[in-house]
């Protein structure tokens, strides 16, 4: 049981400090990329759609040569961390995120921008006042940011190592399980899984819809 917390709680820590991250960096980008206008926009949306549809297997292999003891950011020593895993499933997350608030905020009427600068607004404060009127579609961007690195194996396999009591996460768990045949456990490792994503994105969906009636 005391494993079974530990794995867990790590679970949760990686994939919550992954989708921080990842709505610290996507919100702004997919902001700029909705609002903004400057010459190779267009190409970095795509490379953002693009990102949306990454295969974490791809992502475990480029973030592990990066931080392989020979590679480029080998003297970082993070290879087989909880960091690599964090870096990994921000790499997945990141794109989710940014591509949906750029989708979220050109849904928005263009009239609602223009009107906000007539009423004397900054560009700070019109992007606020435009966050706002989003916020359903963006707390949807969030919540699949978070399901898709809670729910991701392969590149937290790859970077991790699945090291118990180090990186061994409940996805990882799961294949370990699995592949000793004890399927029992394995089912009762993925039931509590499902049940940790249903009650976070549960939460999360009562804050949207409780905004939806404001």
């Amino acid at each position: 049981m005391p494993e079974l917390l530990q794995i867990t709680l790590l679970s949760l820590q990686i994939s919550g400090i992954a989708t921080g991250i990842s709505l610290l960096m996507g919100l702004p980008l997919g902001t700029l990329l909705a609002l903004g206008k400057f010459p190779g926009r267009s190409l970095l949306l795509s490379l953002i759609n693009t990102g949306m549809g990454l295969p974490p297997v791809v992502v475990g292999l480029f973030v592990a040569i990066m931080l392989w003891r020979s590679g480029p950011l080998g003297d970082l020593k993070l290879i087989y961390t909880p960091t690599a895993i964090i870096i990994a499933q921000v790499v997945i997350s990141f794109p989710v995120v940014a591509g949906l608030t750029a989708s979220a905020l050109q849904a928005l009427d263009p009239r609602l921008q223009l009107q906000l600068r007539g009423l004397g607004a900054s560009t700070p404060q019109m992007v606020w006042m435009l966050w706002r009127e989003a916020r359903l579609p963006l707390l949807a961007a969030l919540m699949a940011g978070f399901g898709s690195v809670i729910s991701e194996v392969g590149a937290s396999m790859m970077v991790g190592g699945n090291i118990r009591y180090q990186t061994r996460v409940l996805t990882t768990s799961i294949v370990l399980e699995t592949g000793k045949g004890n399927f029992e456990l394995a089912i009762g490792l993925g039931l509590l899984l499902l049940t940790i994503t249903f009650l976070v994105n549960w939460a999360l969906t009562v804050i949207q819809q409780r905004g939806a009636r404001k």
